[in-house]
């Protein structure tokens, strides 16, 4: 574990393990690298290279005030993977994670990076405008902010209770230590931060991105994803890619690398080797 600082002063707390080809995994709203425990485990046991930061203003990176911004979040990145000398890198973004890689990776990513996968990512955008008809209304993460700024401890038990993980539907399997775990998460980084990246994740329009990358990338996402549905999502992204494929995952919720790691896992596995 470690950390680098970035050209405007900002520490990005990172965990680096292993040796062989670097994956690099880029964490979720409002969590941090520890989301990733199950992933890296399973992926350092296999010969690879393991690495996931705290984004600014999450985890134990610093809480900035400003920067929380999805170009700062992927040049924050760049300054990651050039202070690693991180090359032929796979990249796996979750959520908010995934639009950081879709971004990293167009503008940045030339040289460095092998392949990418995004799981349950934010691309192509995910707010209702002309342009995009079947995106989620503006008043939805107008609620959100509403919701962190009363209260953000009982804002961040709600969420992985409820639609996170699908534990709102009817006979989940609900674990604890998950939700203790999501808040645990949340409450670590700073509330303004995770204020500003709700706009971030709903408002930022990864199209040109997505048109822009040309290694080969994995779109995963379930069809039952309440946070990011996938109509507007995946189904949208695949479109745009020009060496994308797509992997729909029947009934599996948001938080899917946390309640089928053994079958998200293997499906990386084996897109990385292939």
């Amino acid at each position: 574990m470690g950390t680098i600082t970035t050209r405007d002063g900002t520490e990005i707390f990172y965990k680096d393990w292993g040796s062989g080809q670097p994956i690099v995994f880029h964490h979720g709203w409002p969590l941090s690298a520890d989301d990733w425990d199950n992933q890296m485990l399973f992926f350092l046991k296999n010969g690879f290279r393991v690495i996931a930061h705290d984004r600014r203003g999450h985890g134990r990176s610093s809480q900035t005030a400003t920067g929380n911004d999805m170009d700062t979040y992927a040049a924050d990145v760049a300054e990651l993977a050039s202070a690693l000398d991180l090359r032929d890198a796979i990249h796996v973004g979750h959520s908010t994670g995934g639009g950081e890689v879709t971004r990293y990776v167009a503008r940045h990513g030339e040289g460095r990076v092998a392949k990418a996968i995004i799981i349950a990512a934010i691309p192509p955008v995910m707010v209702k405008s002309d342009r995009n008809p079947g995106g989620t209304p503006v008043d939805v993460f107008d609620d959100l902010r509403a919701q962190l700024a009363a209260n953000r401890a009982q804002f961040y038990l709600d969420i992985p209770t409820g639609p996170f993980y699908g534990f709102n539907r009817p006979g989940a399997d609900i674990s604890q230590g998950l939700i203790r775990n999501w808040w645990r998460q949340g409450m670590m980084g700073g509330a303004n931060a995770h204020y500003d990246c709700i706009r971030v994740f709903s408002e930022t329009d990864f199209t040109d991105d997505l048109k822009r990358i040309k290694v080969p990338v994995l779109v995963m996402h379930g069809d039952d994803d309440q946070i990011v549905p996938i109509a507007d999502a995946a189904l949208l992204s695949i479109k745009l890619l020009t060496n994308g494929t797509l992997k729909v995952y029947e009934r599996f919720p948001h938080g899917m690398c946390s309640t089928h790691p053994d079958v998200v896992n293997r499906d990386i596995l084996a897109f990385v080797r292939a």
